[in-house]
C-alpha cells in the first residue's frame, strides 16, 4: 500500500501540473522560472564548494577565535554561497563532528542570518525594467566550454552556469508574473488586519516549505511588487514566513542528521528565526514605514523592491541585536535543556560468565559507529574528522577485544600496575569472552560502518584526498587484523593455560605476559604529548623490546625441544602463535606511526587509543 501511495501521488501531482501548464502559458512561464532559478543556486553552491575544496571548511575553523570573527566569516561565507541552508548545514556539521565549538558555532550562525540580506539587495537592485537574459546567454556558452577543461575548471564552468540559470530564472519569472497577473492580485484588495497579516506569513512559509528556498520565495515576492499585484506590507509579511520557513527546514536536516551539539546550533537557528519573525510581524506597520523612509534618503522613496531588501537587512540587524549579548547565556541554556547524551560505562558489553545459550548470546547488544552521522557528510572535512574520530573508538574497541582474549580483565590494561596475581593465575573453563563473539558484534559491525560510511563519499576528485581516505581504510584494516590474529591465538593460549601439567604452559604465560606488555605500551604510547622525536624513539624502544622478546622466546622454544621437554607439536603451535603476536604487536605499530611521515595532523589524532581517563572500560 505505501509503494502504490509513493507511486499514485507524485503522478497525480504532475498529471494536475501539466494539465494547470496547458492552460495558463503565464503560469507555464512563472514554474519555469522558478525551475531555473533553482537549478541554477544548486549549481551555484556545488561549483564553489567543489572550487573551495577543503579551503572553505579550513577558513571556518580558524574563524571562531572571536564572536565577531565568527560573524564575518557567516556573512562572507553566505554572501559568496547565497545559501543560508547551505552554510547553516555546514556550521552544524563542524558543530557535529568537533572542528568548532558551540559558542563559534552561534556566532558564525548570526552571520550567517546576517549575510542573507546580500542576496536580495542584488536581486532587488535588478529590478523590473532591467532584462538579465542577455547577460546570461554568453555566460552559457562559457560555462559550457569550461566544463571540458580540468576538474577545477569544471567547478568554475559550474558557477559561471550557475549564475547564467539565475539570470534567466529571473527574466522568467517576472514574465511569468506579467502575463499571470490578473489572476492574482492583492494590491488594494484586503485590508490590513491582523489575521490577514498573519495569512501572508503562512503563505511566505508555505512557499519555502515547497520551495526549499528563502531566495526563490523572496524572488517571487520582488516580481509581485514590481507587478504591482501586491503592496509592500503583504511583500514583507511574505518575507517573514519565508525566513521562519528556511530556518526550521534547515532545523529539522540538521536535528536529524547531527548530533547533539549539532542539535544545538539547529534549534538555535529555528529560535533566531522565530523570535525575529515574531518581532518584526508585530512591528511589522512601524518596520514598513521606517524602510520607505530609509530608502526616501537614498532617494528611493518609491521603489518598493529596494524597500522589501531593507527590510530583509533590518529583519536581520534585529535578530542579531536580539541574540549577540546573550550568546553565552544561550550556550549554556542550551546545553542545559539537550545536555550530553550519556556515553555508555562500557565499550563492550558484559556477558555473564556461565554457560551461555545461542538465544541468549544472539541477543547481546553490537557496538555500532558513534561518529559516522549524515552531519557528517555535509563536506570533505567534517566527513574526515568523524572518520578519525571512529577509527580510535574502534582502535579502543580492538585493544579491549585483545586483552579479553588474554583472559585477562580490562583493569589490567588500563590500571598503573599489573595485578601479577592476576596476570599468573589460571584461567577458569567460563571465564572470558569469546573473541569470535567479541570480533561479530563489536569489531566486525564497527568497521562495516566505517566502511559504508566512506563508500558515499566522493574520493576521486583530488590525490591528496584519495591518499588520506585509502590511509583510513588500511589503518582500520589493520585494527581489524589485529583482532583476528588474537582470535585465532586465544585457542591454543585458553587450551595450554588451563593444563598446568602440559609443558608449554609456561611459555604461553610467558607469551601472555609480553602480550599484555605490548598493549600497554600502546596504549600508553597513544597517550603522550610530545615532540616527534621524543615519539619515535619511545617507539623504537617498544620495537626493540619486543625483537629482543621474539628473539629469546624461539630460543627458549628450540632449547627445551633439544632437551625433550616440549614435543615437535607443542613446539609448532609456540611457534605459530608468536607469529600471531608479532603481527599484533606490527599492526599497532602501523597505526601509531601515522602522521608521523606526512605530517598530516588529522591522521596523528587516530593514534590516540587510550582512553582520557582511568576508568574501566570493560568489566568481566
Amino acid at each position: 500500500m505505501t509503494r502504490v501511495k509513493s507511486f499514485v501521488l507524485p503522478t497525480l501531482a504532475l498529471v494536475i501540473l501539466s494539465t494547470s501548464f496547458w492552460y495558463s502559458s503565464g503560469w507555464l512561464q512563472l514554474c519555469a522560472g522558478l525551475a531555473l532559478f533553482l537549478f541554477g543556486m544548486q549549481c551555484l553552491e556545488e561549483g564553489l564548494k567543489e572550487l573551495a575544496g577543503g579551503r572553505l571548511e579550513q577558513l571556518l575553523e580558524r574563524s571562531t577565535a572571536t564572536p565577531f570573527k565568527g560573524l564575518m566569516f557567516g556573512v562572507g561565507g553566505t554572501m559568496i554561497l547565497q545559501s543560508t541552508t547551505l552554510m547553516s548545514l555546514l556550521t552544524i556539521a563542524f558543530i557535529s563532528t568537533g572542528l568548532i565549538h558551540l559558542a563559534g558555532g552561534i556566532s558564525i550562525l548570526l552571520g550567517i542570518n546576517l549575510g542573507t540580506s546580500g542576496g536580495i539587495w542584488l536581486l532587488a537592485a535588478a529590478g523590473q525594467n532591467f532584462s538579465l537574459s542577455p547577460l546570461a546567454l554568453p555566460l552559457l556558452v562559457f560555462g559550457v566550454l569550461a566544463g571540458f577543461s580540468s576538474p577545477k575548471g569544471k567547478a568554475f564552468g559550474r558557477i559561471v552556469l550557475g549564475i547564467a540559470f539565475i539570470f534567466l530564472g529571473i527574466d522568467q519569472i517576472k514574465n511569468g508574473f506579467s502575463e499571470f497577473g490578473g489572476a492574482i492580485d492583492f494590491a488594494g484588495s484586503v485590508d490590513s488586519s491582523f489575521l490577514v497579516q498573519l495569512s501572508f506569513v503562512a503563505i511566505g512559509l508555505l512557499l519555502t516549505a515547497v520551495l526549499q528556498s528563502s531566495h526563490a520565495t523572496l524572488m517571487l515576492v520582488l516580481a509581485a511588487l514590481a507587478g504591482g499585484q501586491i503592496e509592500l506590507w503583504q511583500g514583507i509579511a511574505i518575507a517573514i514566513g519565508g525566513n521562519i520557513g528556511s530556518s526550521v527546514t534547515t532545523a529539522i536536516v540538521g536535528w536529524l542528521g547531527g548530533n547533539r551539539s549539532g542539535q544545538r546550533l539547529a534549534l538555535v537557528h529555528a529560535l533566531f528565526n522565530i523570535l525575529t519573525g515574531v518581532v518584526t510581524f508585530l512591528l511589522l506597520s512601524p518596520l514598513t514605514w521606517l524602510s520607505q523612509m530609509l530608502m526616501a534618503v537614498f532617494g528611493a522613496g518609491e521603489n518598493t523592491l529596494l524597500q522589501l531588501a531593507m527590510f530583509q537587512t533590518l529583519f536581520n540587524v534585529i535578530g542579531v541585536l536580539l541574540f549577540w549579548p546573550w550568546q553565552k547565556q544561550l550556550e549554556r541554556g542550551l546545553r542545559r535543556v539537550l545536555p550530553d547524551k550519556a556515553e555508555p560505562a562500557v565499550l563492550i558489553t558484559d556477558a555473564t560468565t556461565g554457560p551461555r545459550n545461542p538465544v541468549e548470546q544472539r541477543e547481546l547488544p553490537e557496538s555500532h559507529a558513534r561518529y559516522l552521522n549524515e552531519a557528517a557528510l555535509a563536506s570533505v572535512d567534517t566527513a574526515s574528522r568523524a572518520v578519525v574520530q571512529e577509527l580510535q573508538h574502534l582502535g579502543r574497541l580492538s585493544l579491549e577485544v585483545i586483552c579479553h582474549a588474554l583472559y585477562q580483565p580490562v583493569e589490567q590494561l588500563i590500571s598503573r600496575e599489573v595485578d601479577e596475581a592476576r596476570l599468573d593465575a589460571r584461567p577458569d573453563e567460563s571465564e572470558g569472552l569469546d573473541t569470535e563473539d567479541l570480533y561479530r558484534r563489536h569489531i566486525k559491525v564497527v568497521y562495516s560502518d566505517l566502511l559504508g560510511f566512506m563508500s558515499r563519499l566522493d574520493t576521486t576528485k583530488e590525490e591528496e584526498h584519495q591518499q588520506f581516505w585509502m590511509t583510513c581504510q588500511m589503518t582500520a584494516l589493520q585494527l581489524v587484523d589485529a583482532v583476528k590474529d588474537a582470535k585465532a591465538l586465544q585457542k591454543n593460549l585458553g587450551r595450554y593455560l588451563r593444563d598446568e601439567r602440559s609443558l608449554a604452559h609456561e611459555h604461553y604465560m610467558e607469551l601472555r605476559r609480553h602480550l599484555l606488555w605490548v598493549l600497554r605500551q600502546v596504549r600508553e604510547v597513544s597517550r603522550l604529548e610530545v615532540p616527534d622525536e621524543v615519539w619515535r624513539n619511545r617507539l623504537d624502544w617498544v620495537d626493540s623490546e619486543a625483537a629482543k622478546f621474539d628473539a629469546g622466546f624461539r630460543h627458549r622454544i628450540f632449547t627445551d625441544v633439544r632437551k625433550g621437554q616440549l614435543n615437535n607439536l607443542q613446539a609448532s603451535s609456540l611457534m605459530h602463535d608468536l607469529g600471531y603476536s608479532v603481527r599484533i604487536t606490527q599492526s599497532f605499530r602501523n597505526v601509531l606511526q601515522l602522521g608521523l611521515a606526512d605530517g598530516n595532523e588529522l591522521l596523528r589524532e587516530v593514534r590516540r587509543l587510550g582512553n582520557d581517563d582511568d576508568l574501566p572500560l570493560i568489566r568481566m
